[in-house]
């Protein structure tokens, strides 16, 4: 495997980076304090090019691999994570999942307008009552003539109040019984289909996270992704690759606390030296800059995987798993190595620590990790 970086991959992060410098940094607390989704930055992304990174060129995508989506999230989540995991399930899910399982109709209808973010999409999978446990889902749809009529409520939705258009899994057949769901598109303004609930959450606060609620939601036929009863399957495939999205979400946490970390440890001085060279310091800048470096290649080998088009289900847990646990000790360090600093607002640690918890929760647990992780072991 080759993991050097090419040229196109090099000037794609370069103008990820510039545009976070230039339109994010200046904006970061004035959003997470206001827990404002900023629309427009995404409108700006898609001229971009960011907002259809994995879409191919004839449906108005980057059509880039995915060395080249990871190194975008990266840059974006140095500067701020709640904008990188907005861009990551943009990405990965609503679009990812229309340009992998939709017919030609859906992707000419749809990813235009994903790529270029005239739509903001949103992905609906989890319930109150149902996250990881996704074949008990309430969310029904129900066969009506040449229609589909949805009830029910879907949560921790991104996007779930502002999106133009969501993917939504809808439990068609009886519960815990195999191929039981089945995916639909549902525009915003659909009769039926309205937000409810927008969390207040610890972290991550300008990636909108709402409810999406469904009373007697009719949509034609046409809008179902798939065959009946694959809802699930493609939901999966999709998580395969989204997770490798929240592995370089989660890495560019990691990468902002620890470049924040370095540059105060040589400013910040005590006993008459800069506190880098005590080893209580430099030891935890040590085991930062090694846990940063497993994690990059690990999601390295994921996105070789996925590129070659083969089974990444393995590779893409573990390197969401051990990225994601990564974000969180060097966040936890670089509030520590603040110091009171660290656990102000007016220095950037204690935003990376806050935001970088989402990372062992969102697209499967940790422990779902684990699982996932150890199913395929056994396989092999």
């Amino acid at each position: 495997m080759d993991f050097s970086v090419n040229e196109i991959t090099k000037q794609v992060a370069a103008t990820a980076k510039e545009f976070a410098e230039k339109k994010i940094r200046p904006h970061i607390m004035e959003w997470d304090e206001r827990q404002e989704f900023p629309v427009q930055v995404f409108k700006e992304m898609g001229k971009l090019g960011l907002m259809g990174v994995l879409v191919p060129e004839k449906y108005g995508g980057s059509g880039l691999s995915y060395f080249e989506y990871s190194a975008i999230i990266q840059e974006i989540a140095q500067v701020d994570g709640s904008i990188g995991l907005s861009l990551a399930a943009h990405n990965s899910l609503c679009t990812g999942h229309i340009l992998s399982f939709g017919n030609e109709v859906q992707k000419e209808t749809y990813l235009p307008k994903l790529a270029s973010a005239e739509y903001i999409g949103a992905w609906g999978l989890t319930e109150p009552g149902t996250g990881s446990d996704a074949g008990n889902m309430q969310c029904v749809a129900v066969r009506d003539g040449d229609d589909w009529v949805i009830n029910g409520t879907k949560t921790w939705i991104t996007h779930g109040k502002t999106g133009d258009v969501a993917v939504v899994m809808c439990r068609t057949g009886a519960p815990h019984t195999r191929n039981n769901s089945t995916a639909f598109i549902v525009p915003r303004g659909t009769a039926g289909f309205k937000s409810g609930k927008k969390e207040n959450k610890l972290g991550m606060r300008a990636s909108e996270t709402a409810e999406m609620i469904f009373e007697d939601c009719r949509v034609p036929d046409s809008a179902r992704l798939g065959e009946v009863g694959e809802g699930f399957i493609q939901a999966m495939k999709v998580l395969d690759g989204g997770r490798i999205s929240i592995a370089a979400l989660s890495l560019g946490i990691a990468k902002g606390a620890f470049t924040a970390s370095v540059n105060y440890a040589k400013e910040r001085h005590q006993f008459g030296k800069p506190i880098a060279e005590f080893q209580g310091i430099s030891f935890k800048l040590a085991d930062m800059a090694t846990e940063i470096k497993a994690a990059e290649l690990l999601i390295d080998h994921a996105c070789d995987i996925k590129s070659r088009n083969e089974n990444v289900t393995q590779a893409s847990a573990i390197a969401k798993y051990f990225a994601s646990e990564v974000a969180v000790k060097v966040a936890t360090d670089a509030v520590q190595i603040f110091g009171g600093y660290g656990y102000t607002k007016d220095f950037p640690v204690e935003k990376f620590y806050r935001d970088s918890k989402l990372c062992t929760i969102g697209e499967g647990t940790s422990e779902i990790q684990k699982l996932v992780i150890a199913r395929e072991v056994f396989k092999q």
